[in-house]
């Protein structure tokens, strides 16, 4: 149903400038969508390292409390870590975990939604011990006059959910912390239903180890509470291993259209859909069948993180469904759909 854009991938880390002279760009993928003033508006998650120097030691940033980056070096043949996982090191008695990266926002710009100019400064950096190993994965969602803009903050504290808000991209104003560790992947809704804000969000229960979406409700976008689970993987499919929020629920005739993503057992990324009443976010009418989009070209294939599709953000123009993603968490690219045909596609349950 998504056909890929022929120009992906659109943003790749040689098109971005570090934030400093001794820091790479490794990653530019994830990016919030937004349409702001005739132009699509992208925050693009840019993920950094220090510039290798010896090849012996993994070097890992974080951000102290007075708010400069530092580097933590690790020898790569020190026993006590695991180095499996390009994205993060694990202390194997302690379990304390390191990143190799550290990850802001950056806004990008585009009057056809393809060709992006994107800026050389940072947007929105780590400012709290919440946000000590990068601030991630933005979802943009209009909601009157404002755009609310929640992203993922990471922390040896764990990994939880803050919110900025801003009228034009220009002044921000930071909201705090909205759900506290573990929880991720939150898609607010652009609009009130019934009198209450309603979003999607991704607890990450431990012993159980079920990674599910859940509905909560607000009155105000910042305390929430009336939890419910909504969504879970089905066992033997694309979305076996997880499920979690993809970009912001779209308001379409025939409910609200949501594009999420899963993982399997093997940790292969890919994205499905469901619809569910306009007034029931909570209830799914229908859900897709397979995946809408998965890893296939070689840019989702091989990459920082190998076979991935992930979300954060889409956009409807003319009756299309344009879908940026991140792809192997390495790039950003566009595939898009016809929105009628994609809600044909959905399986009521």
């Amino acid at each position: 149903m998504f056909i890929r854009h022929p120009d992906n991938p659109l943003i790749t880390p040689a098109t971005i400038r570090p934030s400093r002279p001794d820091l790479e760009v490794i990653g530019a993928f994830n990016a919030g969508a937004t349409l702001y003033r005739g132009e699509v508006l992208l925050l693009v998650r840019v993920a950094e390292r220090p510039i290798v120097r010896d090849e012996d030691w993994v070097q890992c940033p974080y951000y102290t409390p007075q708010g400069d980056l530092a580097i933590r070096r690790v020898h790569r043949d020190d026993p006590a870590w695991d180095l499996s996982d390009p994205r993060v090191i694990r202390h194997r008695a302690t379990g304390e975990l390191l990143l190799t990266s550290v990850s802001h926002l950056r806004l990008a710009r585009s009057r056809d939604g393809v060709r992006f100019s994107v800026s050389d400064t940072p947007w929105l950096t780590p400012a709290s011990p919440y946000e000590a190993f990068g601030v991630e994965d933005p979802r943009i969602t209009r909601i009157g006059d404002h755009y609310y803009i929640n992203y993922t903050a990471v922390s040896p504290h764990g990994i939880a959910t803050a919110l900025v808000s801003t009228p034009d991209f220009v002044h921000i104003q930071r909201e705090g912390i909205i759900f506290p560790p573990d929880n991720r992947d939150v898609t607010l809704f652009p609009e009130p239903v019934n009198g209450q804000y309603y979003c999607y969000h991704r607890p990450m229960p431990g012993m159980f180890k079920q990674m599910s979406i859940w509905l909560a409700a607000s009155p105000d976008l910042r305390h929430w509470g009336d939890s419910r689970l909504v969504l879970a993987g089905r066992p033997g499919q694309w979305d076996a291993g997880r499920v979690g929020g993809g970009a912001p629920p779209i308001a379409t005739a025939r409910g609200w259209l949501s594009i999420y993503h899963g993982a399997d057992e093997h940790d292969r990324y890919c994205l499905g859909a469901f619809l569910t009443p306009y007034d029931e976010p909570g209830r799914i009418i229908a859900r897709s069948a397979g995946a809408v989009l998965w890893p296939e070209a070689p840019y989702e294939v091989d990459g920082f993180f190998r076979n991935v599709v992930f979300t954060c953000g889409a956009v409807v123009m003319a009756g299309q469904v344009r879908l940026y993603y991140g792809a192997a968490d390495a790039t950003v690219a566009l595939a898009e759909a016809p929105l009628d045909q994609l809600l044909d596609t959905l399986v009521p349950c």
